[in-house]
Order: structure tokens, then C-alpha cells, then sequence
């Protein structure tokens, strides 16, 4: 107590000063008009400056919720898409069913857990068997291809990515419709390789990678990445050097792809294989 009061009797003559000093700007402002306006305008624009770094403060800390919230919204839109762009070459349909004719199911997780210096690269994501999750749907972002699911549990799912050494993928060059198969060499996390594309295809440093369609999981067109290098190999194909599109670093969204004709899709082909091998 002692060494408080001391020091109140220490700053006394500065606590009178500063007492004083707002006992005169008090007195100024209330009697003159001109002061009153320069104090009015100052408050409004000391409180207008703190509300606004207070709304940018609000906003940065619900970025996430946004980003989850824009991620559902642009699943439920890709799943409206698949509904209404029903396939004008389905000749032999005589029933206009809009379930029907969708091919492909989105729904939208979150990156809960994710490698990319390992050669055998694996993601988590936050949902699971529960939520209809399955293994071998396809997942991938608003930039394009991120891999597989491999793995599914009650409330999880683990994903193998573009950027795993087992992973392998059915890509064509968009301008000119080659394709061929992508597959990471273990290098860098960003770089990729596309295989058996015949030397005579048009092909340019820049260029679209794209998936074929011809896998039973991801829809055609998907970007994969960009023409990257290119050099002949093995006397009739080019090896292509990828940077892939997905900066798998940066990666919190995803969206999981069902195919809704896949098992019809299967089931006839091994059939004719069946019937081939008979």
C-alpha cells in the first residue's frame, strides 16, 4: 500500500495535468460549434476505422465456414448440372427421367490429414461410410484431379492421390484428344508424367491435360495439369513432363465424385471379356 501511494504522489503533478487537459478540451468542445464539429468528425472516423478492421477481423476468422459453405454450394450446382444436361444421344430411351440420365453424384469434405513428401502420398478426409462414402469414387478440387478413395470408415475416408507412386490415371491432351496414362514418378509433388502419346500428336509446352473418361471413376475433362516439357521415348511415343493443377500444399476442399453407371459399366465389360475368352 505503502509503495502505491508513493507512487500516486510520484506521477500526482502528471494526473493533475492530464485531469486539467481534459477539463479545457471538455470545455472547448462543448462551447464551440467549430470544435464540436472537428470532435464529432474525429469520433466518426476513429469509429469507423475500428468497425471496419473489426469486420476484417470477423471475416478472416470466418473464411473457413465460407470456404465450407461454397464448397457445398458448388457440389449441390454440379449435382443440379448432372440433372438438367441429360445426354441428347440417348437414343433409345422413350422416358424422360431426369434421375436416370445423371451420371455422376458430388458432395463435398474437408482435408482433415495429408502427406506430400512421402513416395507413398495418402489424404484423410472427414467423411465417411456414413455420409455414402465408398472406396473407388473419385475425389477432386475446384483446380481438378486429386486422387481415389481407397480406404472408408464409419466417419473417415483415406484417399490415394495424384501424387502416390502406385497411382495411375487415363489422361488426354485436351487440344488434340491423345491420350495416355499419368503416373508420378516420386519427385516433386507438383510434377507428373504422361506416357504412351503417339509422336505424331500436336503436342505444346502450356497444353491441357484432361482425364479421358475411359476410367470407370472420373468424369471426362477433369484438368489434371499442363504441358510442362516434352521428349520422345522409346523411338514412337512422347514422355511428357506434368505440373499438375492441384497444389496438393494448399489442399482443404474436395469434392467426391459417385458414379452412378459405373457398376452397369463394369458388369458389361466383364461380361464381354467372359465371352471373349470363351
Amino acid at each position: 500500500m505503502r509503495t502505491l501511494l508513493r507512487f500516486l504522489i510520484r506521477i500526482y503533478p502528471l494526473l493533475l495535468f492530464i485531469l486539467l487537459e481534459v477539463i479545457a478540451i471538455s470545455l472547448l468542445v462543448n462551447r464551440n460549434h467549430f470544435h464540436q464539429a472537428v470532435y464529432a468528425n474525429a469520433v466518426r472516423e476513429f469509429t469507423g476505422t475500428y468497425n471496419e478492421r473489426l469486420a476484417n477481423l470477423k471475416y478472416y476468422f470466418s473464411l473457413r465456414e465460407e470456404n465450407e459453405r461454397l464448397a457445398m454450394e458448388n457440389a449441390r450446382l454440379k449435382n443440379r448440372l448432372e440433372q438438367v444436361s441429360a445426354s441428347d444421344e440417348l437414343f433409345f430411351r422413350s422416358v424422360n427421367d431426369e434421375q436416370y440420365n445423371q451420371r455422376y453424384l458430388y458432395t463435398e469434405a474437408q482435408v482433415i490429414n495429408n502427406s506430400t513428401s512421402q513416395q507413398h502420398n495418402f489424404i484423410t478426409l472427414d467423411k465417411g461410410r456414413e455420409e455414402g462414402l465408398e472406396p473407388e469414387m473419385a475425389v477432386m478440387s475446384s483446380f481438378g484431379v486429386v486422387g481415389v478413395i481407397r480406404g472408408v470408415s464409419q466417419h473417415f475416408a483415406t484417399v490415394m492421390p495424384v501424387i502416390n507412386r502406385d497411382y495411375r490415371i487415363s489422361a488426354k491432351l485436351n487440344r488434340s484428344g491423345y491420350f495416355g496414362s499419368l503416373t508420378w514418378p516420386g519427385i516433386h509433388y507438383q510434377h507428373a508424367k504422361l506416357s504412351e502419346i503417339p509422336l505424331h500428336a500436336q503436342v505444346s509446352v502450356g497444353d491441357t491435360i484432361v482425364t479421358s473418361g475411359y476410367s470407370n471413376i472420373y468424369p471426362e475433362g477433369i484438368v489434371v495439369g499442363f504441358v510442362q516439357g516434352f521428349q520422345e521415348f522409346g523411338g514412337s511415343f512422347y514422355s511428357i513432363d506434368v505440373e499438375l493443377s492441384v497444389d496438393f500444399k494448399r489442399l482443404n476442399n474436395v469434392q467426391v465424385v459417385k458414379s452412378l453407371m459405373r457398376k452397369e459399366k463394369l458388369e458389361l465389360e466383364e461380361a464381354t471379356n467372359t465371352e471373349q475368352d470363351d
